[in-house]
């Protein structure tokens, strides 16, 4: 009894330690964070903020926060920082939600939710542009080496269907930081913007970054309601050029294909290729041979008896001659 005494108090500190860990919410009250802000730092993009509760009680704990975006498009997810950036567009307006959280292997601690909002901007309905398109064409930068690839950014849409006749509309992109005003227009038959050309961006052409676009107006007769859209540059990445070493290499192996082209033709013509690269004779067939040599001494010893003949009969001729006379 004495020995097991030591060991059941040793389990029931397990015990206890295990239930602390085990149920968490018996010990702790989570409260909401406050001063949730929202706040529009750039084209298609805003900042969450908000400050963790001061009468929060604190045991030594890792307090989480977990972000649900309400509209316009739904999304959630967690951090451990008190603000968080979210690009997305911004015309049809923006809400979100915070909440703090305490989590383990087993169990969930969350507090209630705190909210904001951002209402969708002025503009009477239809005046807000339609069917808005953007591509991106890249080409090579032959002065710069930091950036071998220059971009430009060709963007069209259509007037809205409520707009009036003496609407005018004006175009902004927005990569990373940089954020530029269009300042080469085409028009319709009205006189109104309908399409915009950037010769010069400060796109990266293989970055990650959205591009944000947005389009507003301004007329005398109708608030005109502003318009974005992001996009993502794979989706729009048109007519890519290669830097100048590329096609260096290029046109390098071309001519070297070429002058090789040039060499072997003029080895054709003057026979060279045969002078320097000599066919190798056929082994020669000992019966062939044989036959070339049979042949060849029975014509030698036909020409040889009618020499002999000839050399005969010639002094003959001339004594039977000389006896006639």
């Amino acid at each position: 009894m004495i020995i097991m005494a030591p060991v059941l108090l040793i389990l029931l500190g397990a015990t206890e330690i295990l239930q602390a860990d085990l149920l968490p919410d018996e010990k702790i009250s989570l409260l909401p964070p406050i001063n949730f802000t929202i706040k529009v730092t750039g084209l298609a993009q805003v900042l969450l903020h908000w400050e963790s509760n001061p009468d929060q009680e604190q045991r030594n704990v890792n307090l989480e926060y977990q972000v649900k975006i309400n509209a316009p498009k739904e999304d959630d997810y967690e951090t451990r920082i008190t603000e968080s950036k979210c690009v997305t567009i911004l015309h049809k307006g923006f809400s979100a939600s915070v909440r703090t959280i305490l989590q383990n292997d087993h169990s969930l601690l969350a507090s209630s939710w705190a909210s904001a909002e951002l209402h969708a901007p002025p503009g009477s309905p239809g005046t807000s542009v339609v069917n808005l398109t953007c591509t991106t064409n890249t080409t090579a930068d032959n002065y710069s080496h930091l950036r071998p690839y220059q971009v430009s950014l060709h963007c069209t849409w259509l007037v809205g269907t409520d707009a009036p006749e003496d609407t005018q509309y004006f175009l902004y992109y927005r990569y990373g930081s940089w954020t530029e005003e269009c300042q080469e227009y085409s028009k319709d038959s009205l006189g109104r913007n309908i399409a915009c050309w950037f010769p010069r961006t400060f796109i990266r052409s293989r970055g990650r970054d959205w591009l944000a676009v947005l389009v507003n107006g301004s007329s005398k007769h109708s608030a005109i309601k502003p318009f974005d859209q992001l996009f993502a540059l794979h989706a729009i990445g048109k007519d890519e050029h290669k830097p100048l070493r590329e096609w260096f290499l290029i046109v390098l192996m071309a001519t070297i294909c070429f002058i090789l082209l040039i060499l072997l033709l003029i080895c054709r013509i003057c026979h060279l290729w045969i002078k320097l690269f000599p066919p190798i004779p056929a082994p020669k067939s000992n019966i062939k041979d044989l036959f070339v040599t049979a042949n060849y001494e029975k014509a030698g010893s036909v020409e040889t008896e009618i020499e002999v003949i000839s050399y005969i009969e010639k002094p003959g001729v001339e004594t039977l001659e000389d006896s006639v006379f």
